[in-house]
């Protein structure tokens, strides 16, 4: 047998002495048939990262939580300058996350805290009406959450803080480190320590809980 290389045509003699030809073609289809193979799982991946931004329409179902203190000042915490949800930067913001399929939203708004805060110590005490929407900027539509979400809807709650800042542990065991600064500030300073795209958001929460803030 001739040439590994399927360049040309190919040619054997059979027993009966009569010649039989492999035309390129044949070996050029069963190349392009592995090659496609190949190529397959690469290109689905390309499809899904060029995926416009207006083809996802999903929200990522979500709870917020303002924490507020004996003097009603807001907890909020610095997100780490690395690549997050948000983008790269600097920026406050109060705890949130995502609702577990069939948790209730309150019980889940005590979980994010405890996992984002190390906070224990806290109870609910008001709701906001209705959900908060946001959009992620386009740039990272079809980047964060596995490209599932164009962004957030969100439950807020209002809870009351009664441990001692002691309790407050930005690094909790066995689970993933949101921020690495935190503190307490007036409920007017918060929208404008939060990034930029998120700040209608903060708008309507800081309205529904002013009654609850610092006079």
């Amino acid at each position: 047998f001739r040439g590994a290389g399927c360049r040309g045509r190919q040619a054997f003699r059979a027993g009966s002495g009569r010649r039989l030809e492999l035309r390129p073609r044949t070996c050029q289809t069963a190349r392009g048939a592995a090659l496609a193979g190949g190529l397959s799982s690469t290109l689905r991946t390309v499809i899904t990262m060029t995926k416009k931004a207006s083809d996802i329409t999903a929200y990522r179902p979500c709870v917020g939580v303002m924490l507020l203190n004996r003097e009603g000042l807001v907890w909020v915490g610095r997100r780490f300058e690395k690549q997050n949800d948000d983008g790269v930067g600097k920026w406050w913001q109060m705890p949130q996350g995502g609702i577990d399929e069939g948790e209730d939203a309150a019980a889940t708004a005590l979980r994010e805290l405890d996992e984002e805060t190390g906070v224990t110590s806290a109870e609910v005490i008001a709701e906001a009406p209705g959900w908060f929407t946001y959009d992620l900027p386009e740039e990272l539509i079809g980047r964060s959450w596995n490209g599932k979400y164009r962004g957030q809807k969100q439950k807020w709650f209002a809870c009351r803080f009664t441990g001692e800042d002691s309790e407050i542990n930005l690094k909790p065991p066995g689970h993933k480190q949101e921020f690495d600064q935190w503190r307490w500030a007036g409920m007017d300073e918060i929208v404008g320590m939060i990034v930029p795209f998120k700040k209608p958001v903060y708008e309507q929460v800081v309205k529904a809980f002013r009654h609850l803030g610092a006079a």
